[in-house]
C-alpha cells in the first residue's frame, strides 16, 4: 500500500501518532515550544473516533498526576511540556518510576534557567538523563532529530515502556517541535479493552471482583529493607535496559581522525558541518545518540581509540560531554562548543570550533 506523506509541525506530528498508537490519555498544559500537541490533539477530537482522553488539566502538576492515575489502571497515558513545566512535573515523573509504571513524558526544551526564553535548547540533558527528580531512579531518555522521529518514537516510548515498566521521555529541542517537515504517520493500533488489560497487564490497578485480591499502587515504604530490595530491583530493571536498548547512529566514522557528537537538531548541523570538512580534506566522524540513557558508551569508548580527539556539541553550557568523558576507552581530547539563550549553531561554527580546538 502506498504510503501517505504529510508536511507536518513535529509537535502536530506527536498529536497525530499518539491517537494513531491507540493512546488512552493526554493531560497537559500550554507552555511555548509545545503547546501544538495539545491543540492539535484538541482539533482531531480522538474522543469521537478512538475514545482517547484528551484533558487541559490546570497546572503542569496536576497533569503528572493524572498520567500517575491513568498509568497505574494500566492504560496508555502521556503528557507534554517545556523546561519549565517538566520541572513541577519532577516528583510525579519520580513517584511513576518508583511504581514501575509505563508512561510517555515530551519535553520541548526552551532556554533557561527560569523561565528563560522560549527559543530552543538543550540544557535540560541533565534533568532527563540524571533522574531529575528525587530518589535513585532512570528514564529512557529518547532524543528524536526530525520531524519522522518525533512521530516514530511516539510508538517506540510506549513500547519501552510497557516493555520495561517504567516512564519514557522524548528529550526535543524546540526547534524540532516546531519546525515542518514531510512525515509518514504510523498506521492506527486498536486500543486495547478493560479485559485485555487485565489480562496483559495483571499488574494493573483494574478494579477487579472482590473474589479476586485488588492491586494497590503506592511509592511508600516505611521498612528501609524493603526499601533497598525495591530500589535494587529497579537497579535490574535498568541494568537490563542498558544491556539491551542503547540506539545511535554513525556517520563516516570508518576512517575519521576526529568525532564530533551531537544529538537532536545539532546532529543534523554537525553533519553538515562533517560533509564541509570533509571536503576540505580533513577526516570528521559523527555519533548521533538517539537513547540519551541508556548512553552508547561503548560506542564512544571504541572510537576513542581510533580517533585524535572529539568534539561534543550541544546547545548548553557542557552537559552530554560528561557522559562522553566517562565513556572514553583511551585518553584523548576532548572539547566542547556549544551555544545558549535560544541561538542555534550553524555548520560553519561548528567546522571553525573544531579547526580552532584541535589546531587543524
Amino acid at each position: 500500500m502506498e504510503q501517505e506523506v504529510t508536511l507536518m509541525k513535529g509537535n502536530e506530528a506527536i498529536a497525530h501518532a499518539a491517537v494513531r498508537y491507540g493512546v488512552d490519555g493526554y493531560f497537559g498544559y500550554p507552555i511555548t515550544p509545545q503547546s501544538e500537541i495539545l491543540e492539535t490533539l484538541e482539533e482531531l477530537m480522538p474522543w469521537d473516533t478512538t475514545g482517547m482522553v484528551v484533558l487541559q488539566a490546570e497546572s503542569e502538576v496536576a497533569a503528572i498526576n493524572m498520567v500517575y492515575g491513568g498509568a497505574a489502571t494500566g492504560k496508555a497515558c502521556m503528557t507534554s511540556s517545556s523546561s519549565p513545566g517538566i520541572s513541577l512535573k519532577q516528583e510525579g515523573i519520580s513517584y511513576i518510576a518508583a511504581g514501575e509504571l509505563p508512561a510517555l513524558i515530551v519535553n520541548c526544551m526552551r532556554g533557561g534557567p527560569g523561565l528563560g526564553t522560549i527559543q530552543p535548547s538543550q540544557a535540560d540533558y541533565f534533568q532527563a538523563t540524571k533522574g531529575g527528580g528525587h530518589g535513585d531512579y532512570h528514564l529512557i531518555v529518547l532524543a528524536p532529530a526530525s520531524v519522522q522521529e518525533m512521530a516514530d518514537f511516539v510508538g517506540l516510548g510506549f513500547d519501552l515502556a510497557f516493555k520495561y515498566r517504567t516512564p519514557v521521555m522524548m528529550l526535543a529541542d524546540g526547534i524540532v517541535g516546531q519546525m515542518m517537515e514531510k512525515v509518514v504517520l504510523p498506521p492506527f493500533r486498536p486500543r486495547l479493552t478493560d479485559e485485555e488489560i487485565a489480562e496483559q497487564r495483571p499488574w494493573a490497578v483494574t478494579g477487579r471482583p472482590a473474589t479476586r485480591r485488588p492491586n494497590i499502587m503506592t511509592t511508600l515504604e516505611l521498612d528501609p529493607c524493603l526499601m533497598e530490595k525495591h530500589n535494587l530491583h529497579l537497579q535490574e530493571t535498568y541494568d537490563l535496559i542498558k544491556a539491551n536498548e542503547v540506539r545511535y547512529e554513525e556517520y563516516y566514522t570508518d576512517d575519521c581522525d576526529y568525532l564530533i557528537v551531537a544529538f537532536g537538531c545539532v546532529a543534523r548541523i554537525c553533519l553538515k558541518a562533517v560533509e564541509e570538512a570533509r571536503a576540505q580534506g580533513i577526516k570528521v566522524g559523527l555519533l548521533r545518540p538517539v537513547t540519551l540513557w541508556p548512553f552508547p558508551a561503548e560506542a564512544v569508548g571504541r572510537l576513542s581509540s581510533r580517533v585524535k580527539g572529539m568534539l561534543v556539541a550541544e546547545l548548553n553550557t557542557g552537559q552530554m560531554i560528561e557522559d562522553v568523558l566517562l565513556s572514553l576507552d583511551e585518553r584523548i581530547p576532548v572539547h566542547h562548543f556549544g551555544r545558549l539563550g535560544g541561538i542555534v549553531m550553524d555548520p560553519d561554527e561548528v567546522l571553525v570550533a573544531l579547526k580552532e580546538k584541535f589546531s587543524l
